[in-house]
């Protein structure tokens, strides 16, 4: 007979402890242990034999990588986020906010892939007449795409066993349920569960599997934090649901890089590809105003460049205002107080306002002297020249420190028509400057400032 006991699970990290505490004991979250049902057979002679049986270990050179092979979607951002297209065998989860375009992406796959393979579509949140009308809206109508609605898990196994498809997508995991679990479906046990119990389905057919993932309020997918552990591949959707752009990113990728993004415009018919962000992102930018200045990001091997707009206006409080919208707040005050200290803006009676355009996050150093130079340009009430841009790393010695491919960044200034580029001194030697554009090498912020205005 079955015992039946219940444990007490952090709903951030999946910690399991058999009493409550107030903060999880691993994570060091507060009110995170939620009571679940758990439900365990005395009889252990099955496991014990399971545990006899084992695979004999084989030399690393005698594995074939022959049969190796990428479905490729033709959805080039997407492909050049996943690594070149989904490995077989491979459990992808795909992230982000409500109604930021999860399921609308996973049909658009479905349209493109269902010309020739079949694709099992497994939703637990949706009729099946609501996908029909949405593949209809996106022109993913196929013989090959099969609708399954369905929150077993062990069900969803059994029609994966028979219908054998080439490729299976899940939405979304957290109404997924195990029947001999006694918790409910989205609780920290079930969705730990579901997921192992797909991953080995996945594996054992050698099919690949797209699992869509709900967000908390923090903006990381629910449930313990196995969950991403579990997984070949982790991607997210990010971007404003008020804005028509959305961004793809790769969090984690076992079979490519982690660096890469993809950018889609949200559209009538689905999720659009932008080849060429750097266009979209300085559309609109206004001429010969202050506070503006264009920064140029790597974004793997693809260099972006974007707007960035700065604000300093006298503060009518007695502590300073400083807000930052798509750049690192530390990173703004780091740069506030190296402005102050080495090269004389003083901004202590100012409030500070950063904005990148586009809903674009700007994380690499590189774009720290845009960021300054649009401040300054602020303080200054000074223009940057429209024609220009500026990368560099500053440091906190007031230096403008070499970055990395740089002559990317060139190219990349001078195809949009840019002729002035500003960039640290030591990386001079090592580039060219294409006809009509001219480099300035800077050591320090105000060298920066000169040749930009």
């Amino acid at each position: 007979m079955a015992k039946v006991k219940s444990a007490f699970i952090c709903s951030e990290c999946g910690y399991e402890s058999p009493k409550w505490y107030g903060k999880c004991p691993s994570c060091g979250e507060w009110n995170t242990m939620n009571e679940e049902i758990i439900s365990k057979s005395d009889n252990t002679s099955s496991s014990a034999k399971k545990s006899a049986v084992y695979t004999k270990p084989i030399s690393v050179t005698e594995i074939s990588t022959k049969d190796e092979h990428r479905y490729v979607t033709e959805i080039s951002e997407l492909d050049r986020v996943l690594g070149g297209g989904i490995v077989k065998g491979s459990l992808i989860l795909l992230g982000g906010d409500p109604g930021i375009g999860k399921s609308t992406i996973l049909l658009q796959i479905c349209r493109q892939l269902c010309r020739s393979l079949k694709v099992l579509y497994v939703s637990g949140e949706e009729s099946k007449r609501q996908i029909k009308l949405r593949a209809a809206r996106l022109d993913a109508e196929s013989e090959n795409l099969l609708v399954l609605t369905e929150t077993d898990a062990q069900v969803v196994a059994e029609v994966i066993n028979t219908e054998k498809p080439d490729l299976v997508m899940i939405d979304s995991i957290q109404t997924m349920a195990i029947s001999e679990l006694n918790s409910s479906p989205g609780s920290v046990t079930q969705v730990r569960e579901c997921t192992n119990f797909l991953m080995r389905v996945a594996k054992g057919l050698d099919i690949p599997m797209f699992v869509v993932g709900h967000v908390n309020k923090e903006g990381s997918i629910a449930g313990p934090k196995v969950l991403e552990h579990i997984v070949d591949a982790v991607l997210y959707f990010e971007g404003d649901k008020q804005m028509s752009y959305r961004i793809l990113r790769a969090v984690k990728n076992r079979f490519g890089s982690t660096n890469e993004i993809g950018v889609f415009q949200m559209t009538e018919k689905g999720l659009s590809e932008v080849e060429n962000p750097s266009l979209m992102l300085l559309s609109g930018r206004p001429k010969n105003v202050s506070g503006t200045c264009v920064a140029c990001t790597m974004e793997g091997t693809r260099p972006i460049l974007a707007e960035v707009q700065g604000l300093a206006s006298a503060t009518a409080f007695g502590n300073p205002r400083r807000m930052c919208t798509g750049f690192d707040y530390s990173r703004m005050s780091l740069i506030v107080a190296v402005l102050e200290k080495r090269a004389g803006y003083f901004f202590s009676n100012t409030d500070v306002y950063v904005n990148v355009i586009g809903g674009l996050r700007l994380d690499e150093p590189a774009t720290d002297l845009a960021v300054a130079m649009s401040l300054v340009s602020s303080l200054k009430d000074v223009s940057v020249s429209e024609d220009a841009i500026a990368f560099g790393e500053i440091g906190l010695a007031g230096e403008i420190r070499s970055v990395s491919h740089a002559q990317e960044r060139i190219n990349e200034a001078s195809r949009l028509g840019f002729t002035k580029i500003v960039l640290p001194y030591h990386n001079l030697k090592n580039v060219t400057a294409p006809d009509g554009v001219k480099l300035y090498g800077v050591r320090n912020v105000r060298e920066a400032l000169d040749a930009l205005t």
